[in-house]
């Protein structure tokens, strides 16, 4: 009788799995209760960027797993975790993005990974992983049972469907996601370039999650993006499953800060040339 060989599982394969397993935990320590989740909170930059409970307890679930899983990789999470591998491929790790929002009880979180081998040349932003190719991107929206994944090894998918960027190129046309902190609105280096890419879209939404919002423009549902300051966290996982589905993305360093921006070719290009207009004298 032939014995069955047990075969690893594909990297999108591990990430799927994984991803549900951390979303499910994020859950079931928030089934505990939201007053008592907030309360073991860790304050990061202010009442509006923290880490819960749920943050640290799924991210060292994936850190542990993808050791196990592919050793020789490296990882980089963002509550803390690490891992200097000597593959040239990089796992990072977003274990619940959309923290207020999932303190609050909204179902707009989602758990992220994105595998990526850095570019060779550091460039020219903040974040040296900015520019990496996302070898695979993948997001996963517990609440709706949602997972879109994509990148350079990996085609553009909603649950296993093709997805792909909306048709229209004109920004005028299409609806926008966008985050900006109140406190950055009274800054004219952020509030200039924001309020010049925040005009030109038919309409805008700002939701709370980055890769949430990066997934549903690589599917359609919105048409374009753009934030500034994101970490590789909150633009790798979203940015592979954009490029996998047909659409562009960029990153325009304007009064010292890195926009990012994803969407159809000609939307991106035209945000990102608002967002240029938008510089002040230093």
């Amino acid at each position: 009788m032939a014995t069955q060989k047990n075969t690893a599982p594909t990297d999108s394969e591990l990430a799927a799995k994984l991803l549900r397993g951390a979303g499910s935990l994020a859950q079931s320590i928030r089934a505990g209760g939201l007053a008592e989740l907030r309360a073991g909170s860790h304050i990061k930059g202010g009442v509006a960027d923290f880490a819960t409970a749920a943050d640290f307890a799924a991210e060292q679930y994936l850190f542990e797993e993808l050791r196990a899983a592919r050793p020789e990789d490296s990882i980089l999470g963002e509550e803390g975790a690490g891992f200097e591998g000597t593959s040239g491929r990089c796992w990072v790790i977003d274990p619940v993005d959309g923290t207020f929002n999932f303190a609050a009880g909204s179902t707009y979180w989602c758990a992220a990974l994105a595998l990526a081998a850095p570019a060779k040349d550091a460039g020219t932003t903040a974040d040296p992983l900015a520019d990496a190719e996302v070898l695979l991107g993948a997001v996963y929206q517990p609440e709706e049972d949602k997972l879109w994944m994509g990148g350079t090894a990996c085609p553009a998918t909603l649950n296993g469907q093709p997805i792909s960027v909306a048709a229209g190129n004109d920004i005028g046309q299409l609806s926008a996601g966008t985050y900006i902190h109140p406190g950055w609105l009274a800054e004219p280096r952020a509030a200039g370039p924001w309020q010049g890419a925040a005009v030109l879209p038919a309409t805008l939404r700002m939701m709370g999650s980055g890769s949430c919002d990066l997934s549903r423009v690589a599917q359609g549902e919105l048409g374009a993006w753009f934030q500034h300051s994101c970490p590789s966290w909150d633009w790798l996982p979203g940015k592979g499953i954009v490029r996998a589905a047909g659409g562009d993305t960029a990153v325009v360093r304007v009064n010292d800060l890195d926009w990012f921006v994803a969407g159809p070719a000609g939307a991106v290009a035209q945000l990102a040339a608002a967002l240029a207009q938008g510089s002040v004298p230093a």
